[in-house]
């Protein structure tokens, strides 16, 4: 049997807000890439991109089920593991492909925070682990049965919401975050003995910012597609996703400029992050005016989030705990603050109180599902096999040290790091006219050809010279070098 128009329009949404929300992928690899160390670049962008497609055939092969399975007494599902295309279950289905795109986005959120030191295996590791078990269990407490509108998950069972994933996803991808950045800790050199902060400058802002507005827009679908059917709710919905996340940019905008006396990029772009975050939870259950205040909330939670984490040492290297966590923590409250109840689905009688009381425990479990089993898996595992790349490596980059990519500044670095230990003036580095690298390597390449024609020239003096011309070493005086005037006047 065929399914019906209105049937086959919702199908078409939904796939619809599915491609919008992998659009969110290539987002998260321009704004981490952007963020980080161009030595590093390549090393991030792989990461975004293996661990969707980990992420995609673990989700099918059992994380959908886990997730989105017959429940077992609440805690994990039982049923449709490998799951394959039928006509009776075409609803699963297009709800796969809606979903595996959330539990991707969940995996991400850790590339970004933890990058620049961790072993390219060792974060696929973390994608196994992190799609494999902890997003589907916890996914499974709060949304299982969502398809079928009746919540069969412990939290979601005792009320707890949260339309869109601002602790489902959000939240959830932090805490692990979190969880891998005590293990593994700072970048080399970005905290000082006294407590002070080195700032380590992304390579490439402006890619940057067009990440953020790739999330930007990936978020209509990921709120808007949240609802499983084309109806008038999405309206409301990507209206409040739009003014949140602007209102989000503007306070941050603002908050950085009185804080720091200039509009910091970073603190800008992760403002608008914070307001998308932050509206996910309550997204359909809140007015208009209510979005601007959630996302500039938000904002602010994730400004003074992000300074908090420098305070202890904890070096995110894109903020991604403060935007994902902070804002999460933030958006999961504001659905008891500021929600109709009656657009809740609530099975059972809530009160204001009882669900603000609701979202705090489903908060609390997260944190502990999701950063103590992060924790213990990956605390073992360093044991045996460290997480964390060695000093070298981490100082050529793990573009070289992880991948072989070999790259113009690199090259230009062995060049110099040669002639420093041999002397050797002769050596000259790679040049490439189209790149800044190769300009200065061009440069460079002509001064040591003037220090070397200088020198060449002042040895021929030294050497022809009829007078004793003798070089002492400047620690204890011992003779380097004679000329041969000298060696026939002293033998």
């Amino acid at each position: 049997m065929n399914p019906s128009p209105d049937v086959l329009i919702n199908y078409l949404w939904i796939l619809v807000s599915a491609a919008l929300v992998f659009v969110m992928q290539g987002g998260f690899l321009c704004l981490e890439t952007g963020l980080t160390r161009s030595k590093n670049n390549i090393n991030v962008a792989l990461k975004n991109l293996v661990d969707f497609g980990i992420t995609t055939v673990l989700f099918w092969a059992f994380g959908y089920a886990l997730m989105f399975g017959i429940s077992q007494s609440g805690l994990f599902g039982t049923a449709q593991f490998v799951l394959e295309f039928s006509g009776d279950n075409i609803d699963s289905v297009i709800f796969f492909i809606f979903q595996v795109m959330f539990c991707g986005t969940a995996v991400t959120i850790l590339s970004g925070a933890i990058a620049e030191r961790l072993r390219f295996t060792a974060y696929v590791l973390v994608t196994i682990v992190v799609s494999g078990l902890i997003y589907p269990v916890f996914g499974h407490w709060a949304w299982n049965g969502v398809l079928e509108g009746v919540f069969t998950g412990w939290l979601g069972q005792a009320g707890f919401r949260d339309f869109a994933g601002s602790t489902v996803v959000h939240s959830l991808g932090g805490w692990s975050a979190f969880a891998i950045l005590v293990i593994i800790g700072a970048r080399r050199g970005r905290f000082n003995e006294d407590g002070s902060v080195n700032d380590i400058p992304g390579s490439n802002l402006p890619l940057a910012a067009f990440g953020v507005l790739l999330l930007w827009v990936g978020w209509f679908g990921f709120n808007g597609g949240s609802t499983l059917a084309l109806n008038s709710d999405v309206i409301l919905i990507v209206m409040n996703t739009l003014v949140a996340g602007a209102a989000g940019m503007t306070v941050a905008m603002f908050a950085s400029q009185m804080l720091t006396g200039r509009a910091h990029a970073g603190d800008v772009m992760n403002g608008a992050l914070a307001g998308l975050v932050a509206i996910t939870a309550s997204v359909n259950a809140v007015g208009i005016g209510q979005s601007v205040l959630i996302g500039a909330i938000g904002a602010i939670v994730t400004l003074s989030f992000d300074r908090l984490l420098l305070r202890l040492r904890i070096d995110d290297a894109v903020g991604a705990i403060p935007v994902h966590l902070g804002a999460g923590i933030w958006g999961t409250l504001a659905v008891g603050i500021f929600a109709d109840l009656g657009r809740l689905g609530l099975e059972v009688d809530m009160s204001r109180g009882s669900l603000i009381a609701m979202q705090v425990i489903g908060i609390i479990a997260c944190a502990v599902w999701a950063f103590g089993v992060t924790y213990i898996i990956f605390k073992i595992v360093d044991r045996f096999l460290p997480l964390r790349i060695s000093e070298s490596d981490e100082q050529i980059g793990l573009n070289i040290s992880e991948h072989g990519a070999r790259n113009d500044l690199f090259d230009l670095f062995t060049v110099m790091e040669e002639q420093r230990h041999t002397g050797d003036l002769s050596l000259r580095v790679p040049e490439e006219p189209f790149t800044q690298v190769g300009q200065i390597g061009a440069r460079y390449n002509a001064v040591m050809a003037a220090l070397e024609d200088a020198v060449n020239r002042t040895e021929s003096i030294v050497r022809t010279a009829m007078d004793a011309i003798v070089t002492f070493s400047h620690d204890n005086l011992q003779i380097d070098t004679l000329n041969p005037a000298a060696e026939a006047i002293f033998g």
